[in-house]
């Protein structure tokens, strides 16, 4: 009980001080529309992409890599930001495992909105027709807590070794590699329209490696923070 109230109080922290200043929302969501925007000129421009309705394969693999890069963007400052002062405060009031759940949650939250925010963006520039857009939708949402979930236990990572951002890129990449081909998998066949119990094995390998990671969170993180 006594981390429910202590997550509960860090994350309605998180939300307070990102509603004050937005820094983290409007600076991502500049970040993918002026990608989407720079992305649809240079196709257009192309004599091979002037119709990339016909290209669903670069339309899906166009969206996660943007979305691979704001998520970075946008959870690299979750323990980077913290001042040592306020991270002192942090260490005599609250449990490490509050500390790493809220940043969690709030940086899902976050994604999940943003996420939603570039997909409507996306579809205005690049026309594609999903066949089924329900479950892409749902595939957006997993991605985005899958996300969350690797990016901030590295950003806590590297936040102890110096705020080293090459760190982070370093130590990310062999959890986020496989977890970006299984979203291009499932939102690709969210995309043709397959029947959905094909994607049954992709979702309990997402779930799988997302209870992973933050089981790993909360096992590895008071470690780092007695630190």
């Amino acid at each position: 009980m006594e981390l429910y109230k202590q997550t509960v109080n860090l994350l309605k922290k998180e939300i307070l001080l990102e509603w004050r200043s937005k820094y983290a929302f409007n600076g991502v969501l500049l970040y993918v529309v002026s990608t989407v925007f720079v992305c649809y000129i240079s196709f257009s421009l192309s004599a091979g992409f002037k119709n990339t309705t016909a290209y669903p394969i670069v339309w899906n693999v166009l969206f996660w890599i943007i979305m691979l890069f704001a998520s970075v963007n946008a959870i690299a400052k979750s323990f980077m930001q913290e001042s040592r002062g306020r991270l002192l405060y942090y260490y005599s009031i609250a449990s490490p495992q509050a500390i790493i759940l809220s940043k969690t949650i709030y940086n899902t939250l976050l994604m999940s909105l943003l996420s939603i925010l570039a997909l409507i963006v996306y579809s205005l520039f690049f026309e594609n027709t999903l066949g089924d857009p329900v479950f892409y939708f749902l595939s957006v949402i997993i991605g985005s807590i899958s996300f969350s979930t690797v990016f901030t236990m590295i950003s806590a990572i590297a936040s102890k070794a110096g705020n080293n951002g090459t760190l982070m890129a370093i130590l990310s990449f062999p959890v986020i590699i496989p977890v970006i081909l299984i979203l291009i998998r499932l939102s690709k066949n969210a995309m043709d329209g397959l029947d959905r119990s094909l994607n049954y094995g992709h979702l309990g390998v997402l779930f799988a490696i997302n209870a992973i990671v933050i089981a790993t969170s909360l096992l590895l993180f008071p470690y780092l923070w007695r630190d």
